[in-house]
């Protein structure tokens, strides 16, 4: 694929995540995608797509307006999307999830294959945790 039809494939892999169309969203990703959250927090480490669909499943109950991640700034090279964004969504708990993100995509055969997740680890702590 171009480096313009993968940072479509991005795009609308967040467009449908931002609207909670998870199912659409998965769809985006190849069968052994994987989901890598940085830090040392409750929610870091290494997801398969399965266990990414389930953490979703966890967004919908803790997030029940949905969180809209909104890119920034998208750069490509290669297979690899490189992407700014930042996220709002209302807790359930009374608090405001707003954090600011840099995701690495890899994209095989139209798929994604990989997402590498960097965010302020303290903030996702402090509203889904603290």
């Amino acid at each position: 694929m171009s480096t313009e039809a993968n940072k479509q494939l991005v795009t609308d892999f967040w467009a449908a995540f931002s609207a909670s169309d998870f199912e659409r969203a998965l769809s985006m990703m190849a069968e052994d995608a994987t989901w890598w959250v940085a830090g040392t927090f409750e929610l870091s480490g290494t997801y398969t797509k399965a266990q990414f669909k389930e953490l979703l499943g966890n967004v919908t109950s803790a997030l029940p307006q949905g969180i809209k991640v909104t890119p920034k700034m998208l750069t490509a090279e290669g297979d690899r999307v490189s992407m700014e964004a930042e996220s709002w969504g209302p807790h359930a708990n009374g608090k405001v999830y707003n954090n600011f993100y840099h995701f690495m995509h890899v994209i095989r055969d139209g798929k994604l294959i990989a997402v590498r997740e960097y965010l302020d680890t303290m903030h996702t702590r402090d509203v889904f945790f603290g």
